[in-house]
């Protein structure tokens, strides 16, 4: 899977990532919170090679990010960024199909994946729509399902790519928010490994096995919900008083603010 070994990206003089060493597992979502600043963006794009490393290293599979061809990376790693721009007026279909262009599945096979991603992100009823005539979130919606096709297992269950999401629910309702964050924690569940980088803290004490805080470029905490997401480093972080309780139902960590 990715791994980022002291990984630190400069603009100018000023480091905005620096010492950064985190292991993306296998099943797992690891979630990103920090402020705005705290270089959550940032460490994507160094994660997926966007931006080049100006210490430490990325991995991916035991191998330098740099050393994979282009086609074979993009089977292995899929990258769904903050704003995702398209000006030609392609059918959703036909934009969550080019999640499809780095494998040579054939056309039936990419007919049935895209199908099954489309029902993934509850897209299914706009596969004939124009791209140019959705919604914001409706968009933000069918770039997931365009990542998720990029990286859907060829067995039921199987999946082993990893998946970097910068801000995926920002655009999106409330039901579709959480619809989002099912399908991404399914798709881990098949053996993907999800990066997450999210605003909401309470959305990511739900469906996040671990989670990593920022505070300017540098690690704060990476650990399970309940060690991160305390009262004191919330406050601390984002300069916010809150109360921490356990969700009644659910048991993890339930964040509000005072």
């Amino acid at each position: 899977m990715l791994n980022a070994d002291n990984l630190g990206v400069r603009r100018g003089q000023r480091w905005v990532l620096e010492g950064l060493s985190l292991q993306l597992r296998a099943g797992e979502v690891l979630g990103v919170l920090g402020p705005n600043g705290a270089g959550k963006s940032t460490l994507l794009g160094g994660l997926c090679g966007e931006l080049s490393a100006d210490a430490g290293k990325v991995t991916l599979d035991d191998r330098a990010l740099a050393e994979w061809a282009g086609v074979e990376r993009a089977k292995r790693l899929a990258v769904l960024p903050q704003a995702s721009t398209l000006e030609f007026g392609f059918s959703v279909e036909q934009v969550v199909g080019m999640g499809r262009l780095p494998h040579r599945s054939g056309q039936a096979r990419d007919a049935e994946v895209v199908a099954a991603a489309l029902a993934a992100t509850d897209c299914a009823h706009l596969q004939q729509r124009s791209y140019l005539a959705l919604s914001g979130g409706e968009r933000q919606r069918v770039h997931l399902a365009r990542v998720l096709a990029q990286l859907w297992p060829d067995q039921p269950g199987k999946a082993n790519g990893t998946l970097l999401l910068d801000e995926p629910t920002s655009m999106l309702d409330p039901l579709h928010q959480h619809t989002t964050l099912q399908a991404v924690r399914t798709f881990a569940a098949a053996g993907a490994a999800v990066l997450v980088i999210l605003h909401d803290l309470n959305l990511a004490a739900r469906y996040c096995d671990r989670i990593l805080l920022l505070e300017q470029g540098r690690a704060a905490a990476l650990g399970t919900p309940a060690d991160v997401l305390q009262a004191a480093r919330l406050k601390q972080v984002f300069g916010l008083d809150v109360l921490v309780q356990a969700h009644p139902e659910l048991g993890h960590p339930l964040i509000i603010a005072r």
